[in-house]
């Protein structure tokens, strides 16, 4: 592991990561700007209607989850979660497939950018709540938390490469592709997604995001909504959490 480690960081700017290694002027300007008008508002207001008029809203999702609707936010900031009677531990987009399923609705996939929108507006109900993942709850959260850190821990392809090689204690700070490399758990990674990603233009989802470093990386990618990477969001949210990083979404990312 060792080893796997010294050659990521000779890969990368052997230097602390400054704004300026980061961002060029005119790029911290636009991120400025949109810190105050972020474009990722129009799809959660986008991802509101169709929530709405295809599912029902939220008295049917608290319907769905038996809670009652004033409980939404606390509850969503439990998630990804054990569902009973899905029989999974699973994130909230996979509760609102369930839903169009239980009502007979066309599924939308999990990669869809309406699902970003739909998922973006849910989870923004929980916004300025803080995570409250109990990973002990039961052995299905406690099997989904391990197999999250195994996959974020395990170098694969053939470079050695693992999320921990670029976001271990060893590597945070320094500089990959202009970019500092972050600590997921400092950062909040896990409760500032959906986010609006400035170089893709678009609205983008944690496990989105995570397929783009393994494309990055030139790893597998993993499907989403597998369980490997329901654990991989089970696991950076749990990170966000003990930073007691508040829900903040849609977050904005370069």
């Amino acid at each position: 592991m060792k080893r796997v480690v010294l050659s990521v960081a000779l890969a990368l700017t052997m230097a602390t990561a400054g704004e300026q290694f980061a961002m060029s002027d005119a790029d911290r300007a636009m991120y400025e700007e949109m810190l105050e008008n972020n474009p990722a508002d129009i799809f959660v207001a986008e991802g509101g209607e169709i929530f709405e008029e295809k599912l029902g809203g939220e008295a049917a999702l608290a319907k769905f989850l038996e809670i009652k609707e004033n409980e939404l936010p606390k509850y969503i900031a439990t998630f990804p979660r054990y569902i009973e009677k899905l029989g999974n531990v699973v994130g909230v987009d996979q509760v609102l497939q369930a839903m169009m399923a239980e009502q007979g609705k066309e599924q939308i996939k999990l990669k869809d950018p309406k699902m970003f929108s739909m998922l973006a507006y849910v989870k923004s109900l929980a916004n300025e709540e803080q995570f409250n993942i109990d990973i002990n709850a039961n052995e299905h959260m406690k099997a989904s938390y391990a197999l999250g850190e195994k996959t974020f821990m395990t170098p694969r392809g053939g470079r050695g490469l693992s999320c921990n090689s670029c976001h271990s204690k060893d590597i945070v700070g320094m500089v990959l592709r202009t970019q500092p490399l972050p600590d997921l758990g400092e950062a909040g990674a896990g409760a500032t997604w959906p986010a609006y990603r400035m170089t893709k233009s678009s609205l983008r989802t944690l496990q989105r995001r995570f397929q783009g470093c393994m494309e990055n990386a030139l790893l597998a990618v993993i499907p989403m909504g597998s369980k490997e990477m329901v654990g991989l969001e089970l696991y950076v949210s749990k990170l966000a959490q003990d930073k007691q990083k508040a829900i903040a979404i849609p977050g904005l990312k370069r």
